[in-house]
């Protein structure tokens, strides 16, 4: 039962989420941890997990450690994790990105993340926000707030799903 429900509600996310469209987020620049603008149409036609976060937003942090862990785990399937810090300055984020084991690419950006999460559904600027999408950059699943596990684990066979 609780499975069918999860998959109720990544269903109907994903449906939500088809209405939004995922070029703007193929068309930004952000900066990464050493400095560098980074293209994420460098991601491009590749399933990905694109989480926005931020140092204080506690929900942030406790999933922060399941991201990584599903990075691990679908690397090798292709899909890549994506966290975009809704942040400032580089050094303090690079420091948090050390202690929390992100070991996936970490970008800043605070206008332009708050103007990405806005363009992608999430009018409330709320954190963290998830967006999944597949290898031909369709949005197959969104979450607002906090993700389970179990969630993330759907929202990343979303991703992966040829389609």
């Amino acid at each position: 039962m609780r499975a069918l429900l999860l998959v109720a509600i990544v269903t109907a996310a994903s449906l939500l989420a088809r209405a939004q469209d995922a070029a703007p987020l193929f068309a930004a620049t952000l900066t990464d941890l050493d400095g560098q603008p980074r293209a994420l149409a460098q991601w491009q036609g590749r399933p990905l997990i694109v989480n926005f976060w931020a140092r204080w937003c506690g929900p942030c942090r406790s999933e922060i450690p399941e991201l990584a862990r599903l990075g691990r785990q679908y690397r090798e399937q292709g899909l890549e994790v994506i966290g975009i810090g809704i942040e400032d300055k580089l050094e303090p984020v690079r420091d948090f990105a050390r202690a929390y084991e992100m070991d996936y690419p970490v970008l800043i950006g605070r206008e332009q993340g708050l103007a990405l999460m806005r363009q992608l559904g999430n009018a409330k600027l709320g954190l963290p926000f998830t967006v999944a999408l597949d290898r031909r950059g369709q949005i197959v699943a969104v979450k607002l707030g906090a993700i389970s596990p179990a969630e993330l684990s759907a929202a990343a066979q979303a991703a992966l799903k040829p389609r």
